[in-house]
């Protein structure tokens, strides 16, 4: 009986030690081997594609154009106009805005805006220089906003700019420049313009190593705008005013003035001046290192 059971384990050896190398798994005749099922395949998602002028500023994940962006090239150098679909916002301190909000912030109030374009991003020192064969900025840079203009610099360069394309480009107004800032019909009422962390989308006192930096290196808001807050001022085209409590269409600010408003904080300032809300002003003639501008259509 043990010779014959010898004779037996002697005869399965070879199986065995085939069965070790291929794993421990013994496959028996007449039998497949075992399908090993394959881990499902997951499809790829649509990821979506967002213009970037310059930079590696983010845009929000939610960001589409509200209307067709339109992309103008002069002497060499593009950039882009955003599209921004009318509606109604409320203008000056809202509840976001705390007790940050200045007097001249109030009263709130309703106002009403057609569609319009405003600029992806300032105006560069790329785009100035194209139109107007000159360099007046300190923080030397192609792709970093053009300073050291005047409110009424900006409108000799639109005058220009007007000429080589035939298109009627201006400043903004007060109040879209405001409601632009804040999103437009897409706004998440943030205290800031894209966001209520103030670094995530600006370069101001606490973060810009006392300069300006190239456009669209933080994260746009709503809209798609770069640098509505920070870097530089932007000037609009409003005279300076009190603000009054009733609704509003189209509002232009006052008829006449001393002053024309900037808006949005530059390098230099504290949080609080950056605010979407915030307004400040000056004569159309004063020039600074952190008064630029953006352009609307």
């Amino acid at each position: 009986m043990k010779k014959i059971l010898i004779i037996l384990l002697m005869a399965m050896l070879p199986t065995l030690a085939l069965a070790q190398q291929a794993g421990g798994h013994i496959t028996r005749p007449g039998k497949a081997k075992p399908k090993t099922e394959k881990p499902a395949t997951p499809k790829p998602s649509k990821k979506q594609s967002h213009s970037q002028p310059v930079g590696t500023g983010r845009a929000l994940s939610e960001n589409r154009p509200t209307m067709q962006n339109k992309t103008f090239t002069v002497n060499g150098v593009s950039f882009t106009m955003v599209g921004v679909r009318g509606g109604t916002f409320t203008m000056g301190a809202t509840n976001e805005q705390g007790t940050d909000a200045y007097d001249d912030e109030r009263p709130t109030h309703k106002v009403t805006l057609s569609s319009f374009y405003i600029g992806q991003t300032k105006v560069t020192q790329e785009l100035w220089q194209a139109v107007m064969g000159s360099n007046p900025s300190k923080f030397k840079g192609v792709y970093k906003p053009v300073e050291q203009v005047s409110c009424d610099d900006c409108q000799q360069f639109i005058n220009r700019l007007n000429s080589l394309t035939g298109e009627q480009f201006k400043l903004p107004t007060e109040a879209q420049w405001e409601y632009a800032a804040r999103g437009g019909k897409h706004s998440r009422a943030y205290k800031y313009s894209g966001s209520n962390s103030i670094g995530d989308v600006a370069w101001y006192g606490d973060n810009s190593g006392s300069q300006t930096h190239n456009v669209a290196t933080k994260q746009a808001n709503e809209l798609g705008l770069y640098d509505m807050n920070g870097n530089v001022w932007e000037w609009c085209c409003d005279w300076y005013g009190d603000y009054s409590s009733g609704s509003q269409t189209d509002p232009a600010g006052p008829a006449t003035g001393s002053d024309r408003v900037f808006r949005g904080g530059g390098w230099f300032n504290y949080a609080r001046n950056c605010r979407v809300s915030y307004r400040g002003h000056f004569s159309p003639v004063d020039r600074g290192n952190d008064l630029g501008f953006r352009l609307a259509l």
